[in-house]
């Protein structure tokens, strides 16, 4: 087992220069500001100046003055408003610029409160999200999301929490991960383009699918379009020879018609109206997001070229088709103000034009929409995993021990190999970076260690570096060679009222699935990470238990780390060859626990498990602790 190294993982130069640009960005903004209230003054001046002379000229008898000034303060106005508009427009782009640094610097210092959360898929089944704080607050996920869709955020998660064996798959993403980490500018143009219309949801792709794909339930739609323009048009003119005297009121038979048939069909609109309400806005931003795909070059960016030909190619753009939509969209959810709806309707078949005008566009997009978001998700998840990758360049890309043919012809790997591995999650003064060498299946890590010393955090520093790896990602390491493996944990487990499960009987189950995967033979070898193995009944059942699951999962296709307070199971590494024993120790200053955090090869030759109880007044019999 390799000695710890303890490096400095910070990166202050990224940090600096992402403090600098904010700092820019503050003095833009503020010089736009001062800017923006000058222009607001001139507008009243020029209001005020141009009421006034307007009215004295008027007052004075001096007509055509009056009129000149009027118009010339009228074209002075609207030069100085349109100027001001585009001044506040830029503002309001810069504001969200300097948001998007903002939070690429909290990223950096791991700045939680900073960093936005959005919304989590259900977990309560996932093997290890909970134990390697994966989905939720202060999370993996929560550090890397960058998308601005609901589909990149479930594509993103995806990638984390499921994760088939796919090298060639994995070979290609992490190509455009690593394009994509030289584009930040593209990177952050996306989200800006998401950003700049209407308010901040995310692009919720499944209900955009729902509403532009789903049938549009109209009978005869065309039919009652045809009689309904050709009642109201003939309203029209009837009502128009009443104005001008040429016939009676014949309008109000024809117009009677058009209201019943209207009231007839009405209901037949609702599902449309129920669908298009809310959700132009987040057309635009679709449409926008695409428009910025649209008229980019790929010429320097092959990997990030073939992910986007969908949206390329063709004889319909994306952004016209998503503009498109989102105006008939707006247009069908004018139900939602029953006045005007009833006012526009009885001028015109208002609804039954736009439905037809969705049905007929659903007619060009409803094949390409799944793959452009498709598409799209794609992409925002690689440019989340890149940004995370522009964040951090002292991380380094993970070396992959594998191959298909290699898995074909001998069978898998079981292979991981780290040099400075430390938790990505932790914040940068406070991580402290180990070395770990596991190969070969059967291969077993035994760490016992004092309470608080790090067992349990060093599990995890593992097991997320390992799902940022198989995700396509670098990983918090100065070098991380490994193969693919299934992750299977027993670190947090929680007993279930629910299920009428007590805690010691849901760790059970938890460490019989991971027993089970160790004997399928067929598959890539199974990484185990077991935290204080049968921690949850007494002290001589779980030395039986711990020392007969070692020695079976020491049989199976896996390897892995199994931390425990037992010092006797330690000396399972004299009956078993490919077990080693590691651990983590404190040391006691001036009456107070002292970590380092560092891993050792050997048995923990301290425990301080009573320290802690006397530390803290509890009584404690023969104890001395140094002073």
């Amino acid at each position: 087992m390799p000695l710890a190294t303890n490096r400095d993982p910070t990166n202050p130069n990224r940090e600096r220069l992402l403090q600098r640009l904010v700092g820019r960005l503050d003095r833009l903004h503020q010089r736009g500001t001062v800017a923006s209230n000058f222009v607001t003054r001139w507008r009243l001046a020029i209001f005020v100046a141009g009421a006034l002379c307007t009215i004295i000229s008027y007052k004075l008898g001096w007509y055509h003055i009056g009129n000149t000034a009027l118009a010339v303060f009228i074209a002075v106005f609207a030069a100085v408003a349109r100027y001001h508009n585009r001044l506040e427009e830029r503002l309001h782009r810069l504001r969200l610029w300097r948001e998007i640094k903002r939070t690429h610097l909290a990223r950096v210092t791991l700045d939680w409160d900073k960093i936005p959360a959005r919304p989590t898929p259900p977990i309560d089944q996932h093997p290890y999200a909970l134990d390697l704080d994966l989905i939720g607050p202060h999370s993996l996920l929560h550090l890397l999301d960058t998308t601005v869709s609901s589909n990149g955020r479930e594509r993103l998660s995806a990638w984390l929490l499921s994760q088939p064996f796919d090298p060639a798959g994995l070979v290609t993403r992490q190509r455009l991960v690593g394009e994509l980490a030289s584009l930040s500018l593209f990177r952050d143009r996306v989200v800006l383009e998401a950003k700049l219309v209407g308010d901040d949801k995310e692009i919720n792709g499944r209900r955009l699918h729902a509403g532009l794909c789903a049938p549009v339930h109209f009978p005869a739609l065309s039919t009652l379009l045809g009689i309904q323009t050709g009642l109201a048009a003939t309203t029209l003119l009837l009502a128009l020879g009443s104005v001008l005297h040429w016939l009676p009121n014949y309008w109000m038979l024809s117009f009677g018609t058009y209201a019943l048939v209207h009231m007839l069909f009405a209901g037949r609109g609702k599902e449309i109206f129920e669908k298009a309400v809310g959700i132009h806005l987040q057309l635009e931003k679709l449409g926008r997001v695409f428009a910025s795909l649209e008229h980019r070059s790929y010429r320097a960016a092959p990997a990030l070229g073939r992910l986007c030909e969908p949206l390329l190619g063709g004889d319909l753009k994306p952004s016209d088709a998503i503009r498109r939509a989102a105006a008939i969209m707006h247009r069908l959810s004018v139900r939602a103000n029953p006045v005007i709806h009833l006012v526009i309707n009885a001028i015109g078949p208002w609804d039954l034009f736009y439905a037809q005008k969705l049905r007929r566009l659903q007619r060009l997009i409803q094949s390409r929409l799944p793959l452009w978001l498709e598409t799209l998700a794609e992409l925002e998840a690689a440019s989340a995993l890149a940004t995370f990758a522009y964040l951090h360049p002292e991380h380094s890309w993970p070396v992959p021990a594998f191959s298909p043919e290699a898995a074909e012809h001998n069978g898998y790997p079981a292979t991981l190999v780290a040099r400075g591995l430390g938790h990505p999650l932790l914040r940068p003064d406070r991580r402290i970076a180990n070395d770990l060498d596991l190969r070969g299946a059967g291969r077993i890590v035994l760490i016992t260690g004092s309470n608080m010393s790090g067992k349990s955090t060093f599990l995890r520093t593992v097991g997320v570096n390992v799902c940022l790896a198989q995700a396509g990602a670098p990983v918090c390491a100065d070098w991380f060679e490994w193969s693919w493996v299934r992750l299977a944990c027993c670190i947090r487990v929680d007993d279930s009222l629910e299920a009428g499960l007590s805690f010691f009987y849901a760790e059970v189950k938890r460490l019989k699935t991971i027993l089970d995967e160790t004997h399928t033979r067929s598959a890539p070898p199974v990484l185990f990470l077991i935290d204080e193995i049968f921690k949850g009944t007494n002290n001589r059942e779980r030395l039986i238990g711990s020392r007969a699951y070692i020695n079976a999962l020491a049989r199976g296709n896996g390897f892995g780390l199994v931390t425990t307070h037992d010092l006797e199971l330690t000396e399972l590494e004299q009956q078993i060859p490919r077990l080693t024993n590691a651990h983590f120790q404190e040391t006691v200053a001036a009456g107070t626990l002292k970590f380092d955090y560092q891993l050792r090869p050997g048995p923990c030759p301290t425990t301080n498990a009573l320290r802690i109880m006397a530390l803290e007044g509890l009584p404690v019999e023969d104890t001395r602790l140094p002073s």
